[in-house]
C-alpha cells in the first residue's frame, strides 16, 4: 500500500489533485486507515487509466462517467469500448495535426540551414513549390496538405 504522498511522488500530480479525484469518485475502493488514504496497485491502475484519459481530452466528468460504468459491470462494456474507440479517434486526429506541424518545422530546418549555406534564400524559392530534393518535398507537401 502507498500513502498519498508516495502516489503524488510516482505520477508528479499534486497530492491536492488526488484528493479531488477522491472526492469525484474515481477511487470508488480506496481504503483508508484512521482517514488517511491508502492507495493498492487497484488504484495505481487506475490512475494510469485516469491520466491516459486525461492525456486524450477527456474532461473528468466523462472520466467520472466511465468510472460509474466500471462498477456497473459487464453490461457497460459497450460503453466503455464506445469511449475508448472515440479517445483513439482523438488521439490519432491529433497526432496527425502534430505530424503536419513536425513535417513543416523540419522543412523550415532544412530550408534555413540552406539559406545560412547560400547567403540567400533565392535559390530555395526557384525551387520552390515543387523543386525541392524529393525527401524534403514530402516535408514540404505533408506540411501543406490541406
Amino acid at each position: 500500500m502507498y500513502t498519498i504522498g508516495q502516489i503524488s511522488s510516482m505520477f508528479n500530480i499534486p497530492v491536492s489533485t488526488l484528493r479531488y479525484y477522491d472526492k469525484e469518485g474515481l477511487f470508488p475502493d480506496i481504503q483508508r486507515n484512521s482517514g488517511i488514504r491508502k492507495f493498492t496497485d487497484k488504484e495505481i491502475e487506475t490512475l494510469h487509466v485516469i491520466e491516459c484519459l486525461k492525456k486524450s481530452g477527456l474532461e473528468i466528468k466523462n472520466i467520472k462517467q466511465f468510472m460509474k460504468w466500471c462498477s456497473q459491470g459487464r453490461e457497460t462494456y459497450g460503453q466503455r469500448h464506445s469511449l475508448f474507440l472515440k479517445q483513439k479517434e482523438a488521439v490519432e486526429a491529433e497526432i496527425q495535426r502534430l505530424q503536419k506541424a513536425l513535417d513543416m518545422i523540419r522543412f523550415k530546418c532544412w530550408y534555413y540551414e540552406q539559406a545560412i549555406k547560400d547567403q540567400s534564400e533565392d535559390r530555395l524559392n526557384e525551387m520552390l513549390p515543387d523543386r525541392l530534393p524529393e525527401e524534403i518535398q514530402l516535408l514540404y507537401n505533408r506540411a501543406h496538405e490541406e
